[in-house]
């Protein structure tokens, strides 16, 4: 890898980096709130009464009860965690084919 290569790259780690920890900062006491927050907030301003879901969670239903925000945590990385699993297998393929073609010709 060329040495300018490499300095792209660690500019643009450091951008993702800044991108990241400087909202936390920037905006003193400020609540980050999820999608399902903001939605809910949304509906009920349009509607004017309190957003009732249509069904429950399937894991909720299970369980008797909410889930854990710890365990919410591990299921949402883990399924993080496939995915990339699964993208990074395809692109794998896709360079390994190239490779196979490019020594055919």
């Amino acid at each position: 890898m060329s040495r300018k290569k490499k300095q792209t790259i660690a500019v643009l780690l450091v951008l993702v980096c800044l991108i990241a920890v400087i909202p936390l900062f920037a905006v003193k006491g400020a609540e980050f709130g999820g999608s399902d927050d903001a939605g809910s907030q949304m509906i009920t301003e349009i509607r004017g009464t309190e957003y009732e879901p249509w069904f429950t969670p399937v894991m909720e239903a299970a369980l008797g009860g909410e889930l854990p925000g710890e365990i919410e945590s591990l299921l949402f990385c883990l399924q993080t965690g496939i995915g990339v699993g699964i993208i990074a297998f395809f692109m794998g393929r896709l360079v390994e084919r190239k490779k196979w073609q490019d020594r055919q010709l």
